[in-house]
């Protein structure tokens, strides 16, 4: 959510950037330049370690020790002598480590293997897509004269933000899903008034309903993407919330071919994307709810973590430093009592 508001905060600077640079080749070389900064991280680990979460995931016990280490010195805290709840995480260590296992690497074709995991990931891809795709219809209504530019792209940088807010007070408070239908539910409804009754409404009643689907469609794209780096397994996180990322741009690039195909093929796109978050309230209602769970770590445990409750107290008892001790302690105990 901060790496989102500091993507607004970019698109907020961009306008005043262009204004000093005057030329868009510096503008270029600049935003390339500020990029290549990030080449530092990736040149000098100690700047950026490695996630402990993915090296226990991925079998690499002996590097995540190390950093683990690392994290556990810098804050002041030494591991050999430590309470009983550290050591406990020093002995489970030992043990996965005896016989020196070899590394697990995983590939993001393996989802086709994994029916749960898959189908979210799908269902999540489809809401991403609309929710891309159906802004460039609101932002249409909006600003319908090609020479209108900035007062859509600075309401636009502005919605995010709200968007963002929004997400932040209800999504821990809510649940994820029921603020993913209640989102997919507003877009819906504010692309199905707008279509049937552009001829019929005022213009200040346009207005609202073009901002409220705006604003949803930034908080369906959001979240989808929250929502995916949740549920997708550690292993194969980045390549997952990758394909949601993909789904939402791929959206976005079906505007510039409605505007080409003029006043027809933009009411083509606004009449399909509408029909498609019609069927995105369907399938939100197949997801699971992420809040207060804890998340699979492997490809086995995404389809394992869902079936019984006897399966995840013997999946914590088995995996206890991948999954959060909370989480651990009560499918233990529902394991114990079943």
């Amino acid at each position: 959510m901060g790496a989102g508001l500091f993507s607004v905060v970019g698109t907020l600077l961009l306008p005043g950037l262009a204004l000093l640079a005057q030329d868009w080749r510096l503008l270029q070389g600049l935003s390339a330049l500020a990029t290549g900064l990030l080449l530092l991280f990736w040149g000098f680990p100690a700047l950026f370690p490695e996630s402990p979460c993915w090296l226990l995931a991925t079998g690499q016990l002996g590097q995540a020790r190390k950093i683990l280490w690392h994290f556990a010195e810098a804050s002041g805290v030494d591991p050999e002598n430590s309470p009983e709840e550290e050591s406990s995480l020093v002995t489970e260590l030992d043990v996965l480590s005896a016989g020196s296992p070899q590394p697990q690497h995983h590939w993001v074709l393996e989802l086709w293997h994994t029916r749960v995991t898959w189908r979210n990931g799908l269902i999540l891809g489809f809401s991403s897509l609309v929710g891309g795709g159906i802004r460039a219809s609101f932002l249409q209504r909006l600003a319908p004269r090609e020479s209108a530019f900035y007062g859509p792209y600075f309401l636009r940088a502005g919605l995010e933000v709200a968007a963002t807010v929004f997400l932040l007070l209800t999504v821990d408070r809510w649940g994820r899903r029921l603020v993913l239908l209640l989102s997919t539910l507003v877009v819906g409804l504010a692309s199905l008034l707008l279509l049937s009754g552009v001829q019929y409404l005022p213009g200040w009643t346009l207005l609202s309903l073009s901002v409220l689907g705006l604003l949803a469609s930034q908080a369906v794209s959001i979240l989808s993407s929250l929502f995916g780096a949740e549920i997708f397994p550690t292993v194969i996180r980045g390549s997952g919330l990758g394909l949601v990322l993909a789904a939402e741009f791929l959206g976005q690039a079906a505007a510039p071919l409605a505007d080409m195909q003029g006043r027809r093929g933009f009411f083509l796109q606004h009449v399909v994307f509408t029909s498609f978050a019609i069927l995105t309230l369907l399938c939100v209602l197949l997801l699971p709810e992420s809040r207060g769970r804890g998340l699979p770590q492997s490809l086995e445990d995404s389809d394992r973590l869902r079936r019984s409750p006897l399966l995840r107290g013997r999946l914590c008892q088995d995996h206890l430093p991948l999954l959060p001790p909370s989480y651990c302690q009560a499918q233990t105990q529902l394991f114990q009592d079943g």
